[in-house]
């Protein structure tokens, strides 16, 4: 097995000592709050989407399961072209990809250029998702707690801030504009890109000029990636990390239904579906240093499912009894995202085992989770009702703590790989 040297100072990969680590986190935490704008954005304005452009609870549905098989897809790729054309690079061109996808999105006059262009902004936002962990790894290996709270934190706001603003934004202006407003981010992240992604070559250049004068000097080592399908650890975090995100986006996309079922009104389905997202924000101060300070943290992840099975209890039996509590209680059951995203990193040694497990838990785990939002659907139109779709939810809870329980344990990838 091959392992690279990490080192805590951005002066490695760069220039700029103190100010280069500030350019990468400032890169990496404004691109983190784009993650998740364009589905959030979406969700809350269904039912005005649907009845402008003109489709049903099937396509509602599609349009859940989009982000997971886009984040799906993105996790099987961005390992490799990360490795072929370099992190830093694959992040510049996933910014881009996310910015023109969030705009363009916003122009659709049908329901399959709508489609389609959603698929390119969440392609390029679940590129964003496999490849931030590695560089946290790389650019601040001694940091990982409280760099992962900080992009994390964002990915949680830009899940919070747009489903809060979708529907008040959409009445004051239209649909079109409460959508496509959120192309500024990913816009806002691109300058500091284009600096993290020219210093970045300038290094490599000075580093291979250096061995070309220097026959001495040892080669950069490249990164190479880690076969994962036969390691345990790898299906454990594609469990915990699929399941979590396939309750999360069932959430996403149906819970402003579940309320308007039941006699709510719209507005509480935005309400509640941002209670669910705001929960998630405040959870993911505490998650990332449970990964850190404890050398087992699962204990926690049953915690966190008993929180999420007491909410479907609520929304099954007395669903307006007490909305926001139940939004609360689903929202703190999805603290398991953070925590794993956070163990990617705790788990492994170097960027490249990061990056591999990375794309095999998010790319595997993501089409995994496909089958939440879908089957949620698919089983209330059957059903009519929301009790069979919300054990379905409950059934990959359980799948989720037996993915949880062997991603837990403290040990590291590299070692198990090199133990095979």
């Amino acid at each position: 097995m091959t392992t690279t040297t990490q080192t805590p100072s951005f002066g490695r990969y760069g220039s700029g000592g103190l100010r280069g680590r500030v350019v990468v986190l400032l890169a990496i935490i404004v691109f983190a709050f784009s993650l998740r704008t364009a589905v959030t954005s979406l969700t809350p304005l269904l039912e005005r989407v649907s009845e402008d452009i003109g489709f049903g609870n099937t396509i509602s549905g599609l349009l859940g399961m989009l982000p997971t098989l886009a984040f799906g897809v993105a996790g099987i790729v961005s390992p490799r072209l990360g490795r072929r054309f370099g992190i830093e690079q694959v992040t510049l061109a996933a910014v881009v990809i996310t910015g023109v996808g969030i705009a363009a999105r916003s122009f659709s006059q049908n329901v399959v250029v709508l489609v389609a262009l959603s698929c390119i902004a969440l392609f390029g936002m679940g590129i964003g998702n496999i490849l931030i962990p590695p560089l946290v790894k790389r650019y601040f290996t001694d940091r990982i707690a409280p760099i992962s709270t900080a992009y994390i934190v964002f990915v949680q706001a830009g899940t919070v801030i747009p489903a809060a603003v979708a529907i008040p934004l959409a009445d004051s202006t239209n649909w079109r504009f409460s959508l496509g407003v959120w192309a500024v981010v990913p816009l806002a992240a691109l300058g500091p890109w284009l600096w993290v992604v020219r210093e970045r070559r300038a290094r490599l250049r000075q580093e291979a000029a250096t061995a070309l004068d220097d026959p001495s000097t040892p080669a950069p080592v490249p990164d190479v990636g880690i076969s994962m399908w036969r390691n345990p650890m790898a299906w454990g975090m594609t469990f915990m990390f699929g399941m979590t995100s396939a309750g999360t986006y069932a959430m996403f996309t149906w819970l402003p239904k579940i309320f308007t079922d039941a006699g709510g009104s719209e507005s509480l389905g935005g309400n509640a579906v941002a209670v669910f997202s705001g929960v998630g924000l405040a959870a993911t101060f505490v998650a990332p240093s449970l990964a850190t300070r404890f050398a087992n943290p699962f204990g926690f992840t049953v915690l966190f499912a008993a929180c999420w099975f007491a909410g479907f209890a609520g929304l099954m039996w007395a669903p307006l009894s007490a909305p926001l509590l139940w939004a609360l209680l689903c929202g703190l059951g999805p603290t398991t995202f953070p925590l794993a995203l956070t163990l990617i990193n705790v788990r492994t040694r170097t960027s490249a085992a990061s990056a591999s497990l990375s794309g095999f838990a998010q790319g595997v785990g993501y089409l995994l989770a496909c089958a939440g939002p879908m089957l949620f659907g698919v089983l209330h139109d059957v059903t009519g009702g929301w009790g069979v779709p919300l054990l379905l939810l409950v059934g990959m809870v359980v799948v989720m703590l037996c993915g949880a329980w062997v991603i837990c344990k403290p040990r590291y990838l590299e070692d198990m790989v090199a133990e095979r």
